[in-house]
This record gives structure tokens, C-alpha cells and sequence, in this order.
């Protein structure tokens, strides 16, 4: 299995240790992101599907550095098998895309 980019492994530790800090120094000042290829707003969505609702990531797969599948687990939703793709430049994420795989 590929590796995932070290930013992109930082990403889903701060997302399981519900590391808000982390998460966010993270991302570029202008990060965007989208849920089912429809774009959200980062920050609502954030607290909504991650922080504000204890969300996981298992990761099933790495298909590149920048690219996984994952068992997907918060409050309000379960769990849902879904893919994950990140955009990487400089150490930071400036987009990432999930969605049902």
C-alpha cells in the first residue's frame, strides 16, 4: 500500500484525536473543501461532521499520497465507507474533497 503524504497523515490524526489546533494549522488561510462533490462551507462543516459530532477516520486504503479510502465514523451520521482526495502544496492542505466511495 502507497503512503500517505505526511501532511495528509497528520490530517486524519488531528481528525482522531479531535486535535481542533492541529487540524487547522493544517490548512491554508483560504482552504476549501466539498462533501459529495458539492462544495461546503469549510468551517460549518468541520464543527458539523467532525468536531461538533466526535468524527473518525479508519483508513481501508491509500491509493496515493494524497488519495485514501476510509471507514468513516461520527454521532450524527455512524459510519460510512468514503474517499478522500487532498490537495498538498508546502506542507499545507489547500482543498480536500470527500465523499461516499
Amino acid at each position: 500500500m502507497p503512503e500517505l503524504d505526511p501532511t495528509v497523515q497528520q490530517f486524519v490524526d488531528a481528525v482522531n484525536t479531535g486535535d481542533r489546533t492541529t487540524f487547522y494549522q493544517l490548512l491554508t488561510d483560504d482552504a476549501t473543501m466539498s462533501d459529495d462533490g458539492n462544495d461546503r462551507d469549510l468551517q460549518e462543516w468541520v464543527q458539523s461532521e467532525i468536531f461538533g459530532s466526535n468524527g473518525r477516520m479508519r483508513v481501508e486504503s491509500v491509493s496515493g499520497p494524497t488519495a485514501l479510502v476510509a471507514d468513516y465514523a461520527n454521532d450524527r451520521w455512524g459510519s460510512m465507507r468514503t474517499a478522500w482526495r487532498f490537495t498538498v502544496g508546502d506542507g499545507r492542505i489547500s482543498r480536500f474533497e470527500t465523499g461516499q466511495a
